[in-house]
């Protein structure tokens, strides 16, 4: 596959200037500069974006749909399919839980809200009474309702992950089926996902415009005085983000022969798009086609990405359980074990029906704390003023947590490409990035 963005790749030698990461970088840093001196100006250039996330949305979809059809069908058997599917939600279903279990214990061992002593009847529930009715929405609708699109075309046409990929996945598997006559429909697939991840790295180009609108309107709009009021929460959330970046995925990162620091600085454009924009979805599709050019076969790749972006969002569990637990602490309200326990239960599936809602996480959250009726759902107004600065922290543990598990579920498969990985990763790090393993990987 054409590569979206050669410029970002570590042996690529650009000048500063002009590669994406630095462009990011410098936007990023401009937005937070205007938006803490001139606020009122900095809050008017949200617009700019959340045009640049549509401009990206825009092309999701169609990326998704190729990718996966393409890759399906290139299989040429569907027992490989079945593999990847269930190798990638058993992944997903351990990590992910694992996350949730270690938002728990942090909250239990660090008690950030403690200190607070919140009486709930002080808040106003009115400002989060739009979240609470949109997460009564999403429980009531039902989850396997969400994944089956009204048509073939409709999951393209409103953008919907979920649907999206029922669609490619079926309609790749028809493909297959057919067999011979449908190669020429397949090369011109091919064909059209090599125009789509040109049009990708188009887009690409507007990125820095993107996050200077993005963080200029968040530092402008709630201002950084706003992060003292709950710094509690904010540092253990951060911190207890970071910690399973570096030392879960590390492990597991380590376990599968490559270094999560050298995918990180694989993906430093990306990841900074994500901290800028407060969106993983923005990086959905170069993270897709970097990963290809990584080593990670396609037919892989398009499966587990996509598939990621819906169950498998570590930094959405871990901020679910612990802000979960801290609002508790903070309007005083003593939670059980077995109060616990079915409040983690209760994250397990909701967390799995956030995909391509706009504020998934808070909305989840909301969803999540209407099953666990001994804390009051207007608590959730004491963190609604800090949630845009935990969603970019969210959002890149997703990314992050995404981008792991499309390598290792491509290592079990054996269609990992360990010398573009190590050229990938390695760079001007050497061979350290990538650490000795067996070329073919198990389960």
């Amino acid at each position: 596959m054409m590569q979206a963005q050669p410029q970002n790749t570590p042996l690529h030698k650009a000048p500063l200037y002009k590669q994406l990461y630095v462009q990011v970088l410098v936007a990023i840093t401009l937005g937070t500069l205007l938006g803490y001196f001139y606020p009122d100006f900095g809050a008017s250039l949200k617009p700019l974006g959340d045009g640049f996330i549509k401009l990206v949305k825009m092309v999701i979809a169609p990326v998704i749909f190729l990718t996966v059809a393409t890759g399906i069908a290139g299989m040429h058997e569907l027992a490989a399919v079945g593999r990847v599917v269930w190798k990638s939600m058993l992944y997903f279903l351990v990590v992910s839980s694992f996350a949730l279990i270690l938002g728990m214990v942090v909250a239990n061992i660090v008690q950030p809200g403690a200190a607070m002593h919140i009486n709930p009847a002080s808040l106003q529930a009115s400002s989060v009474a739009d979240y609470a009715a949109k997460a009564h929405e999403q429980t009531t609708v039902g989850f396997l309702m969400g994944i089956i699109p009204d048509s073939l075309l409709s999951g393209l046409l409103n953008g919907n992950i979920l649907q999206t990929l029922m669609a490619a996945v079926l309609f790749a598997i028809a493909m297959v089926l057919v067999g011979e006559p449908a190669r020429p429909l397949l090369q011109m697939m091919e064909t059209a996902s090599v125009v789509v991840f040109r049009l990708v790295a188009i887009l690409m180009k507007f990125a820095p415009i993107g996050a200077f609108g993005a963080m200029a309107f968040t530092i402008g709009k709630f201002g950084i005085a706003s992060l003292s009021n709950l710094a509690a929460i904010l540092a253990t959330f951060y911190a207890t983000s970071l910690f399973f970046v570096v030392v879960v995925l590390g492990l597991i990162a380590r376990l599968h022969g490559f270094s999560i620091l050298a995918l990180l600085r694989y993906l430093q454009s990306e990841l900074l798009l994500v901290l800028g924009t407060s969106s993983s979805e923005a990086a959905l599709p170069s993270l897709i086609s970097k990963l290809e050019d990584a080593g990670a076969a396609k037919s892989v790749t398009g499966l587990v990405v996509p598939m990621g972006y819906s169950f498998n969002l570590d930094g959405t569990n871990i901020y679910m359980t612990l802000t979960a637990l801290f609002l508790a602490q903070a309007v005083g309200v003593h939670l059980s074990l077995a109060d616990q326990l079915l409040l983690l239960g209760v994250a397990m599936i909701s967390s799995k029906g956030a995909a391509g809602v706009t504020g998934a996480g808070f909305i989840t959250l909301a969803a999540t704390l209407s099953i666990v009726p001994s804390i009051p759902i207007a608590a959730m107004a004491l963190v609604l003023g800090v949630d845009r600065f935990m969603s970019e922290c969210r959002s890149l543990t997703n990314f992050i947590g995404n981008a792991v598990a499309a390598i290792v579920v491509a290592r079990w498969e054996g269609v990992l490409d360990r010398e573009k990985l190590a050229q990938a990763l390695g760079g001007e790090l050497g061979t350290a990035a990538i650490l000795p393993v067996n070329k073919q990987g198990t389960m």
